[in-house]
C-alpha cells in the first residue's frame, strides 16, 4: 500500500491530477512516440555521417534546400491522404513505405561501388542525396501525423496534464536511438539501418493497439467533428487567412532558421574533425543526440508538465526564444566544436522539452482541417523552408569576413520576431479556450 501511495504521489508531482484512464491513454501514446522518435534519432546521426562520407560536407546546405523542394509534393500528397484514409491507417501506409525504403538503403550501403566501400565523396553519388531526403521526410511526416492524431482526440485541460508524459516517454526512445548510433563501429552502419526498420514496423502495431483499447478517440476529435471533405490546399488557405495560425507558423519555424545556422557550423567542424571516418563521425553525432535527449529527458520528467501547469503557456512559449539569445551570443563569442556542441544541445533540449509541447497545445482549439492539413503544411513545408532559409543564410554569410558575427546578428533579429509571435499566439489561445471557440 505504501508503494502504491508513493507511486501515486510521484505521478501527481510529475503530471498533476492525471486520472488512471488518462494515464493509460497518454502512456500508450508515449510508447508509440518512443518508437517514432527512437527510430528517427537512430537515423538522424546516420543521415549526417553518411551524407558527409558519401557526398561531402560542403553540400549539406544544398541538401537541406533540396529536401525542402521535395517536401512540397509530399505536403499535398499528405493532405490528400488525410481525406482518403483513416488517420490511424495512415500510420500503416507510411510506416510500410519507409520500412521498405530504409531496407533498400541498408542493402545499397553494402554495395562495393555505390555504398561505403567507396571512400571517395562526390556530389554525383546519388545514394547520399537519397538517404538525406528520405530520413528528413520521415522525421517530418511521422512526427506531424502523430501530433495531429493526438490533438484530434485530446482536450486542452487533459493535454496540459498528459503531454509531459508523452514527451517523457519519447525521450527514452530519443536516448536509445543515439546510444545505438554510438556503437556504429560494433554494429556497422547497414545493420543500424535495419534496426531502424524494425523500430518503424513496430509503430503501426502500437497504433492498432491504441485504437483497440480506446476506440472512441481513434478517428474523431473530442472538440470538433469534420462535417465534409475539403481540398488538399484547404490547410494552406486557412493558414494565410487566420492570424492565429500564422502566429503558430512563427513559433514553429523561426527557431529552425536560428538552429540551422548553428547546426551547419557545428557539422562543418565535426566533418573536419572526423574526415574519412564515417563510423567515428556517426558515433560523435550519436553522442550529441544522446546528450541532447538525456538533458531533454530530465527536463521532460521534472520540467515540462510542471512549467506548463505552474507558469502557463505564455511564459513557456516566450521563455524559450529568450534563452536562445544567450545561446547565440555564447556561440558567437566562442566558435569552437565543443562550444557549438553545447549550444546545439541547449537549443534542441529546450525545444523538445518546452517549446514543442506548448506549440502542439496551440492546435487543440482548431478544426480538423487545421489539425491535419494546416499543421501538416506548417510542420513539413514550414519546417523545411525554415531550414532552407537557414542554409541560404549560412551560404551567404560564410563568404563574408566574419561569418559567425553576421550569422549571430541575423539570428538575434529573427528571435525578436519570434518573441512577438509567441506573445500573440499565447494570448489568442487563452481567449479561444475561455470562450470555447475554435479556429476553423
Amino acid at each position: 500500500m505504501n508503494i502504491l501511495n508513493l507511486s501515486k504521489k510521484i505521478k501527481h508531482t510529475l503530471w498533476g491530477n492525471l486520472s488512471e484512464q488518462e494515464f493509460k491513454r497518454f502512456a500508450l501514446l508515449a510508447l508509440t512516440f518512443l518508437f517514432i522518435i527512437g527510430s528517427y534519432w537512430l537515423l538522424r546521426p546516420l543521415k549526417d555521417s553518411l551524407f558527409i562520407s558519401i557526398t561531402g560536407k560542403n553540400y549539406l546546405p544544398l541538401a537541406k534546400i533540396i529536401s525542402f523542394g521535395f517536401i512540397i509534393p509530399l505536403v499535398l500528397l499528405y493532405a490528400k491522404l488525410i481525406d482518403l484514409v483513416e488517420k490511424q491507417k495512415l500510420f500503416y501506409v507510411l510506416c510500410s513505405f519507409y520500412s521498405i525504403i530504409f531496407a533498400i538503403i541498408a542493402y545499397l550501403l553494402t554495395h562495393p561501388t555505390i555504398g561505403l566501400a567507396n571512400t571517395v565523396p562526390s556530389k554525383d553519388r546519388i545514394l547520399g542525396w537519397f538517404i538525406y531526403v528520405a530520413i528528413e521526410s520521415f522525421g517530418s511526416i511521422l512526427v506531424t501525423l502523430f501530433w495531429s492524431f493526438v490533438a484530434s482526440s485530446t482536450k486542452t485541460a487533459s493535454a496540459k496534464r498528459g503531454y509531459g508524459l508523452i514527451i517523457f516517454g519519447a525521450q527514452i526512445g530519443s536516448m536509445a536511438g543515439p546510444s545505438l548510433a554510438m556503437a556504429a563501429g560494433r554494429f556497422g552502419l547497414p545493420n543500424l539501418m535495419i534496426i531502424a526498420v524494425v523500430g518503424i514496423t513496430t509503430i503501426p502495431l502500437l497504433v492498432k493497439l491504441f485504437i483497440t483499447i480506446f476506440p472512441t478517440t481513434a478517428e474523431s476529435s473530442t472538440e470538433f467533428k469534420q462535417k465534409k471533405k475539403t481540398s488538399p490546399i484547404e490547410g494552406i488557405k486557412l493558414l494565410f487567412t487566420r492570424p492565429y495560425l500564422l502566429g503558430i507558423l512563427g513559433i514553429s519555424v523561426l527557431y529552425e532558421i536560428v538552429g540551422t545556422i548553428l547546426d551547419l557550423q557545428f557539422k562543418f567542424l565535426a566533418g573536419d574533425a572526423f574526415k574519412g571516418q564515417p563510423e567515428q563521425l556517426t558515433s560523435f553525432f550519436g553522442t550529441y543526440g544522446l546528450t541532447t535527449n538525456g538533458i531533454t529527458f530530465i527536463l521532460a520528467l521534472f520540467g515540462t508538465s510542471f512549467f506548463i501547469r505552474t507558469f502557463g503557456l505564455q511564459f513557456c512559449l516566450v521563455a524559450y526564444p529568450i534563452s536562445i539569445i544567450f545561446v547565440v551570443l555564447n556561440a558567437w563569442a566562442f566558435p569552437l566544436l565543443w562550444i557549438l556542441f553545447g549550444s546545439m544541445v541547449t537549443i534542441k533540449a529546450l525545444s523538445y522539452a518546452l517549446n514543442n509541447p506548448c506549440k502542439e497545445i496551440m492546435y487543440i482549439p482548431t478544426s480538423k482541417d487545421v489539425k491535419f492539413k494546416t499543421k501538416g503544411f506548417i510542420d513539413m513545408f514550414g519546417s523545411r523552408s525554415a531550414k532552407a532559409t537557414g542554409s541560404g543564410i549560412k551560404t551567404f554569410v560564410i563568404k563574408l569576413a566574419n561569418p559567425i558575427m553576421y550569422g549571430s546578428l541575423i539570428s538575434l533579429g529573427i528571435i525578436g520576431i519570434w518573441i512577438t509571435a509567441a506573445l500573440f499566439v499565447s494570448r489568442k489561445n487563452k481567449k479561444l479556450i475561455d470562450k470555447g471557440n475554435i479556429i476553423e
